[in-house]
């Protein structure tokens, strides 16, 4: 028995339209059920129906049928199919006069419409069109689901078990309305998981507002928040809308919380609680519907023991705790992780590098990563810089000696250098680790190729008399 090519239902209250669909379609190699009724057909597809999603046999492909029908005609069938199963296309069957009525139904939600009289070859093209579409319907939707089920969830990257765990919760919390903290050192990534729950949420549509609560001085972040009306302090000439108002109906990020005075973390706990906001200077309060995501690196419940974090506001804000787990307490997202930065810095760099040496990643994997997803992120972009193959090698990954800049800096001015012999210095250090790709030596060094090759003669790197033109020859 040949397998079938898909399922259709045919809706019509004529009888021998039915017959002859069914017969037609059936030898096509369709599995074909027939229903005499709009309104039946909505009864098998409903959720309780035999014909209904959750059901094994209610995998319908496409529904063909009559636009005229008595109680429910085609239109509303149309219309609560949108509603019902959007998933399965609708080709409806007209005759000549009703064509508007067809185009109508279109635009509602239809497939396509075919009119009457037809020929069973037209009705067996569009058809074959149809089921093209809900395959691809299919695959599209397969490959949703499979990168939900993935390792990455944003720009949050990870297969570890505890990196699974947090893109569990954020998925749950991320339809909430609660207040969350998120905790861990820094670079773990912390600003990325509330990016995340924003946009999985139903306020995805609104403003993601984030501050730095330690980049701006303390005088300043109260006005930056709540705002400030014109004239309440020197500067304030014009009146000035807070980053609570900015972030309405969306969430705002607080980033390094535990950084904030205690005196305006009295001031945020009134505006949670009472879901309002005063700007600085005026005297009306203002309705505020805000979701806030908070973050720290540090002990917040240490700074309570403290008096440096207010306890009250520490419940408010950690209603749902979510931790980030430090890089070495994860040592298998390593490898995911370079080579999402691999490809992110090589479209960027025009690079040529693809891939990775088993030699490297055994030694990324052998790193201590003090400096998180942020340190790994900057080493490759540099290793992607200055490899000189398609794939980085284990001598491309600096080792914490090689890549702490005070090292570097500790020998370079042992003897008190001048800044010009320093500059050459560094200049000779990037050279070397470019093999003396001019290109990407100005690129690290910020500065372009002709500025560099003035600056070899200079300090007597090249010859004097070396023309310039030679100089890229070889890159």
């Amino acid at each position: 028995m040949k397998e079938s090519k898909g399922r259709i239902l045919v809706v019509d209250d004529d009888q021998e339209m039915r017959s002859l669909l069914q017969d037609y379609l059936t030898k096509e190699g369709y599995e074909t059920l027939t229903s005499a009724s709009a309104y039946e057909a909505i009864e098998l597809l409903a959720p309780h129906g035999s014909l209904g999603a959750d059901k094994t046999q209610g995998d319908i492909d496409l529904i063909v049928s009559d636009i005229k029908m008595p109680q429910v005609d085609g239109l509303e069938f149309t219309s609560r199919l949108q509603t019902l199963r959007p998933e399965i296309p609708v080709m409806l069957i007209t005759a000549f006069g009703s064509i508007e009525t067809a185009i109508e139904a279109m635009k509602r939600g239809a497939f396509h419409y075919i009119v009457k009289p037809f020929k069973l070859a037209e009705m067996g093209v569009n058809v074959n069109r149809a089921m093209e579409h809900r395959k691809l319907q299919r695959d599209n939707t397969a490959l949703r689901d499979e990168v939900k089920k993935s390792w990455n969830m944003g720009n949050v990257i990870g297969k570890s078990a505890a990196m699974k765990s947090v893109f569990d919760l954020v998925s749950r919390v991320s339809q909430a309305t609660a207040n969350v903290l998120v905790t861990g050192e820094s670079g773990t990534g912390k600003e990325m998981v509330a990016r995340a729950i924003h946009q999985q949420g139903p306020r995805a549509a609104k403003p993601f507002i984030a501050i730095n609560c330690t980049a701006i001085p303390e005088t300043l972040l109260e006005s930056e928040l709540f705002g400030h009306a014109k004239g309440s302090f020197t500067g304030a000439v014009n009146k000035k809308r807070g980053l609570f108002e900015e972030a309405e109906g969306g969430t705002l990020f607080l980033d390094e919380i535990g950084d904030m005075d205690v005196l305006l973390q009295s001031k945020l706990l009134r505006v949670i609680q009472e879901k309002k906001v005063r700007a600085v200077g005026d005297n009306v309060d203002k309705p505020v519907d805000v979701r806030i995501i908070a973050a720290t690196h540090k002990d917040l419940k240490a700074a309570i023991k403290d008096g440096r974090f207010r306890e009250d506001l520490y419940y408010r804000l950690s209603v749902i705790p979510i931790v980030i787990p430090p890089l070495r307490h994860r040592q298998e997202d390593i490898p995911i992780l370079a080579e999402y930065f691999l490809k992110k810095y090589s479209a960027t760099n025009n690079s040529t590098v693809r891939g990775f040496t088993k030699r490297a990643v055994s030694k990324l994997m052998g790193l201590k990563w003090e400096g998180n997803v942020r340190e790994l992120e900057n080493v490759i972009e540099r290793a992607v810089v200055l490899s000189q193959g398609t794939l980085i090698d284990e001598v491309d990954v600096p080792t914490p000696e090689t890549s702490n800049a005070e090292a570097f800096f500790g020998s370079a001015t042992g003897d008190f250098p001048t800044i010009e012999q320093l500059e050459r210095r560094y200049i000779e250090l990037i050279m070397e680790k470019t093999g003396g790709r001019k290109d990407k030596a100005s690129q690290i060094l910020g500065i372009n190729r002709r500025t560099l090759y003035r600056k070899e003669r200079e300090y007597g790197l090249i010859s004097a008399d070396s023309p310039e033109e030679l100089e890229g020859v070889h890159e």
